[in-house]
């Protein structure tokens, strides 16, 4: 790798894991860098876990020192989430996105209107901590999402931010918190699977986890501090940008203007 992109993809990092402990699809920053830097782009996925880990091993401990961490909704939801994520990690060995990614695009799209048309139901959720075991659809739910996260990774956060508020009833500070734990314990083990399958640049991805773990750990401050209205703010404009990136629109629009 050139040296003058060393920076470049630790700046890439810091906002990925900004974005990512606030709402989620900062990915959807790092995975085109690492494609744009040279690694194709099964190998750029499996690397980008790298970054992913490490980042929610800084992020988990900050809410977890800030008291606003549930383990044991971590632990509870976290393992329906890994299974699904092995399964998912599988898949994206071999399988190609592209259609996935369409259909990603659309649910965010949809998403976008729940969070919108029901804005008290993320701002003022009452669950600070998980006090009975996990229905049997909860546990479907989060099984999914693990598989889309084990998958492409980009968006599971905002997959994750919906089942705890909308699903379990977390506020969305909360929700952060926990959504960071889930992360971290299902990634282990898709990480695992890409580990195993040859498909991790471990420099490139060590260089991005700089990035990452320092954004990390100034998102978790913030969303503290700041509070469920500014990250719902910020959870709207990221489901926007994924979806318009996802559907093409960006893409489309950069080619009318080039």
């Amino acid at each position: 790798m050139k040296l003058y992109l060393y920076p470049l993809t630790i700046l890439a990092g810091f906002v990925a894991g900004f974005i990512n402990t606030l709402a989620g699809s900062g990915s959807l920053v790092t995975l085109p860098l690492l494609i744009f830097i040279g690694l194709p782009a099964n190998i750029a996925n499996g690397t980008n876990r790298v970054a992913i880990l490490l980042q929610n091993i800084v992020s988990t401990s900050s809410f977890h020192k800030e008291k606003a961490l549930d383990i044991r909704g971590v632990i509870w939801l976290g393992i329906p989430a890994a299974i699904g994520s092995i399964v998912g990690a599988q898949i994206a060995v071999e399988l190609n996105k592209d259609l996935m990614e369409k259909v990603i695009g659309a649910i965010m799209i949809v998403m976008l209107f729940v969070i919108i048309l029901r804005p008290n139901q993320w701002l003022k959720g009452s669950l600070t901590h998980l006090e009975n075991r996990p229905t049997i659809l909860q546990f479907v739910i989060f099984f999914l999402i693990g598989i889309y996260g084990g998958f492409i990774q980009a968006g599971v956060g905002i997959f994750l931010l919906s089942g705890l508020v909308l699903g379990v009833g977390y506020n969305l500070v909360r929700a952060n918190a926990v959504k960071t734990g889930i992360v971290l314990f299902f990634t282990v083990f898709a990480l695992a699977v890409f580990i195993k399958n040859d498909q991790v640049d471990w420099l490139i991805g060590l260089v991005l986890a700089v990035g990452n773990m320092l954004g990390a750990w100034i998102g978790a401050k913030v969303a503290v501090n700041k509070g469920a209205v500014w990250v719902r703010r910020l959870l709207i404009a990221v489901i926007i940008i994924s979806a318009a990136n996802l559907l093409g629109v960006i893409d489309l629009i950069t080619g009318l203007f080039s």
